[in-house]
């Protein structure tokens, strides 16, 4: 059975959910609408005592280009828009937190902030050679609080977590299979669904109880330390999202300048 969303459709097959974010044309940036429904399909396969996997995949040369200019920009201006994303990105989290089965990513392009968060939480990560990762938050004004301060360090340890997260650069998919943030490295995009599936079906085949109660011990790890820093960075990204330095990095951006940050 195939379901079509605005943003995103679901295939479910072999008791196996296949989600694909499908908005190629704005490289599967997330707004308002990506967000909620992203959610809500995480939240039904997580009360489907059917599934035993869910599956993660994009259309187009990007993975996601993580979060909507124009949203941010609203945000910046209407402290509602503000607490809405920050609500929005609290349920996401929480929705992957409580998901009992194993989640497989296949990243064939560019996972930027939102989107290296979503590839970050997977049980397993698929990634063709071209891919990269990268959260830019800083780069545009903003505190990494959507997952980055919680995934970051849980994949790739502190201190490349830091680096990483306090410079906003890129890493390649070569890089990320070598600090822990790739499982499984393929040669080019048309190989990364594939194996994703096969991964899936394979974890599909397992004993359900065992599979399932693993995933559960180590959710509660993850929100051991998601109690730790996710509330605190959520808040420092709702205040970076006032910030002048949002619509200076925006702008800049797109006149194609070196941005001046004031740090307001």
């Amino acid at each position: 059975m195939v379901e079509d969303h605005r943003s995103l459709r679901v295939a479910r097959r072999h008791r196996v959910w296949e989600i694909t974010l499908q908005r190629p044309e704005l490289m599967n940036a997330f707004d308002e609408v990506s967000e909620m429904e992203l959610t809500e399909v995480v939240r039904a396969a997580a009360v489907d005592a059917e599934v035993r996997a869910l599956i993660l995949l994009a259309e187009g040369r990007a993975f996601s280009a993580g979060g909507d200019f124009e949203l941010m920009l609203r945000c910046n201006g209407d402290l509602t828009a503000r607490l809405g994303a920050l609500g929005r990105a609290r349920a996401l989290l929480e929705a992957l937190h409580a998901l009992h089965v194993p989640l497989v990513v296949g990243v064939q392009g560019a996972a930027m902030g939102l989107g290296a968060s979503l590839v970050l939480a997977g049980d397993a990560v698929v990634a063709s050679r071209n891919a990269k990762i990268a959260d830019a938050h800083v780069s545009v004004g903003l505190a990494a609080g959507d997952g980055g301060v919680l995934f970051w360090p849980q994949s790739a340890g502190m201190l490349r977590a830091r680096r990483y997260l306090l410079t906003g650069e890129a890493i390649s998919a070569e890089q990320a299979f070598a600090f822990g943030l790739v499982t499984d490295l393929v040669d080019s995009p048309d190989e990364v669904a594939p194996e994703a599936r096969a991964i899936a079906l394979k974890v599909a085949s397992l004993p359900p109880l065992a599979v399932q109660a693993t995933k559960r011990a180590l959710n509660q790890l993850t929100r051991q330390r998601a109690g730790e820093a996710v509330e605190g960075a959520l808040l420092a990204e709702g205040h970076t999202l006032g910030s002048a330095d949002l619509v200076e990095a925006i702008s800049a951006f797109r006149e194609k300048r070196t941005p001046e940050f004031v740090g307001r």
